[in-house]
C-alpha cells in the first residue's frame, strides 16, 4: 500500500507504517497540481490543512483507501465525497486533547490574572499593582460546548479548582461524569461564568454564536474558543466586548485565519479585527493550543494505531 505525505508530521507514523510493509513517499514540497497528478497511485494520503481534500481530488485519487489527518477538525476533507467512494477518514483528537486542556486553562488564568499585560509593564518600568488585581476562577461557573475529546480534557483540567463544570453536547446523552454535568443549552445561558467552544466547524456550527446566541446569557461572560474561528462571528463578540456583555475573551483560533490555519489577515484588512487587537481583556494565542512537543508525537502515533488496526496487512 502506497501512502502519500501531503504534509509534515511527526516521523513515528512513517516509521510505524513503513515496519508494516506501507510504501511511504514525501510529498510535502508537492504542488496541489502535482498531487493530483500523482494521486491515482496511492492508496492512502496523511495531511494536516495545506490545501483541500476537495471532490475533484477525491475523483482523482482512484485508488485511494483511506485519509489519515494530524488533527482533531476534518472540515477540510469532502467528507460526503470520502464516505461515497469508500474512503475511511481517520483523526487524531485523542492526540493532541491534553495539549488543547492545558492551553484553554493557562489562557483562561492567565486572562484572570492579567499576567500578559503585567508581564509587559514591568519590563518597561511599570509598576502598577491595583490595576492589574486579579480574579479567582474559584467559585465560578464554566459552560462547555462540546463534551468529546477536547472538551472532556478542559474539564478534567478544571477539576482541580473548586467551580461548577456544565457541558453541553447535542450529538450525546448520558455523558456526564466526574469532571462535568450533563446539561442542556439553557443551563449554560443561565448560570455560565465563563464559556469555552469545543466543536468542529461544520454547517451547524458555522458562526453559531453570534448576536442573537450571546444576547441569551442571563449575566456577562468570559468567551473562550480553541476549537475553529468561524465558529464565533467577530462582530458580534466585538459588540459584546463593548457593551460589556462579554467581560473577555480567550482567541486561540480566528474568524479571518487562512484555511491552511498558517497564517490570518493583516489588521488593516478588517476593522473589527483591528479594533479586537486593541482591546486588553482579549488575549491571542496563534493556533498552538493542540500544538505542543508532546501532541506532535501523540498525533502521528495515534494515527499509526487507527491505519494498522484497520489494514493489518497490506500489498
Amino acid at each position: 500500500m502506497r501512502v502519500l505525505f501531503i504534509d509534515t508530521v511527526h516521523p513515528i507514523l512513517e516509521e510505524r507504517l513503513t515496519k508494516k510493509g506501507f510504501i511511504c513517499i514525501d510529498g510535502t514540497e508537492w504542488s496541489r497540481e502535482k498531487c493530483l497528478e500523482e494521486i491515482n497511485r496511492f492508496q492512502g494520503i496523511v495531511v494536516r490543512s495545506r490545501f483541500p481534500i476537495d471532490k475533484e481530488f477525491l475523483t482523482a485519487a482512484t485508488e485511494l483507501k483511506f485519509i489519515a489527518r494530524s488533527g482533531a477538525g476534518l472540515e477540510n476533507i469532502d467528507l460526503e465525497t470520502a464516505e461515497k467512494n469508500g474512503v475511511t477518514c481517520f483523526n487524531a483528537p485523542e492526540g493532541n486533547r491534553n495539549a488543547v486542556g492545558e492551553h484553554a486553562l493557562g489562557m483562561l488564568l492567565s486572562l484572570f490574572n492579567n499576567l500578559c499585560r503585567g508581564n509587559s509593564e514591568v519590563r518597561q518600568g511599570i509598576w502598577k499593582r491595583e490595576e492589574n488585581r486579579g480574579i479567582e476562577l474559584d467559585g465560578k461557573t464554566v459552560g462547555i460546548i462540546g463534551y468529546g475529546n477536547n472538551g472532556g480534557a478542559f474539564a478534567k483540567k478544571l477539576s482541580g479548582f473548586d467551580v461548577k463544570v456544565l457541558a453541553y453536547d447535542k450529538y450525546k446523552s448520558g455523558y456526564g461524569d466526574q469532571y462535568a454535568e450533563e446539561a442542556v443549552m439553557e443551563d449554560l445561558f443561565e448560570q455560565c461564568d465563563v464559556l469555552s467552544f469545543h466543536i468542529p466547524q461544520n454547517k451547524e456550527t458555522l458562526f453559531m454564536a453570534d448576536e442573537e446566541f450571546f444576547g441569551n446569557f442571563q449575566k456577562p461572560i468570559y468567551v473562550i474558543n480553541l476549537a475553529r474561528g468561524k465558529i464565533i462571528r467577530t462582530k458580534d463578540l466585538l459588540s459584546g466586548l463593548q457593551e460589556k456583555r462579554i467581560l473577555g475573551a480567550c482567541l486561540d483560533v480566528l474568524e479571518y485565519e487562512k484555511a491552511s490555519f498558517e497564517k490570518t489577515l493583516a489588521a488593516d484588512d478588517n476593522p473589527d479585527f483591528k479594533s479586537l487587537l486593541k482591546m486588553e481583556n482579549v488575549l491571542f494565542s496563534p493556533h498552538v493550543g493542540g500544538w505542543t512537543h508532546e501532541s506532535y508525537f501523540k498525533l502521528s502515533d495515534v494515527l499509526a494505531d487507527k491505519i494498522l488496526d484497520q489494514f493489518k496487512s497490506v500489498t
